[in-house]
């Protein structure tokens, strides 16, 4: 037993660790009548202040919130690994300030810890006929991506712009931004200097020589 507790104590955090609590994972259907999944019927005073959509546009949904709680860039391996991508943004907001169109339906889960397909928090949420990632879900919070979300104003867009990376350790390409760099989660975790843009310049320069 004290092995299993030392085990458990070792294992890194992740961006949504906070949110896997035995109230989040029950095995019933009940978080289909909840935020975000509660139909249009049970929302009818929802405020919809951004639209987004998926690729196939099959999901829909919007968000009554005009800024986000908080904006980040996570380089946690999940994230690179899910979305192809060096890095995930992410913007957190309440999970009753989300609203799907059509509730849970059209929507693919994938819990990362046990690499399953279900609806076990947290979860990665995704469209499941275009696969477009829609957000990640946690127990009372969801990081939505910005990227599908439609902002149409210049000025509307400086909402979403991240204030900090996090799991910047395990990045695989290095951001000169001036923005805090987080080794694992923010105000959790180390702070890590950032990289000065000569610096970038002279590896960038060493390794056209080399080439």
């Amino acid at each position: 037993m004290a092995k299993k507790q030392e085990q458990q104590q070792q294992q890194p955090k992740d961006h949504l660790a906070m949110s896997r609590t035995p109230e989040a994972n029950e095995n019933n259907d009940d978080w289909r009548e909840k935020p975000p999944y509660r139909t249009t019927e049970k929302n009818d005073h929802f405020d919809k202040i951004w639209t987004a959509k998926c690729s196939c546009e099959r999901v829909k949904y919007w968000l009554s919130r005009e800024r986000p709680l908080a904006s980040k860039y996570c380089h946690c391996r999940d994230c690179q690994s899910l979305h192809g991508a060096p890095f995930q943004w992410a913007a957190v907001f309440h999970k009753e300030d989300l609203h799907f169109e059509k509730g849970a339906e059209g929507l693919a889960f994938y819990n990362t810890a046990d690499k399953q397909t279900h609806h076990k928090l947290p979860c990665k949420v995704s469209c499941a006929y275009c696969h477009t990632p829609i957000m990640d879900e946690g127990r009372n919070m969801v990081l939505m991506f910005p990227g599908i979300i439609k902002v149409d104003n210049p000025d509307h867009k400086k909402f979403f712009e991240p204030q900090c990376h996090i799991f910047y350790k395990q990045r695989i390409v290095d951001i000169s931004d001036g923005k805090p760099k987080w080794t694992g989660l923010d105000e959790d975790s180390d702070l890590m200097e950032d990289v000065e843009p000569e610096d970038i310049e002279a590896v960038v320069g060493r390794d056209k020589v080399d080439g």
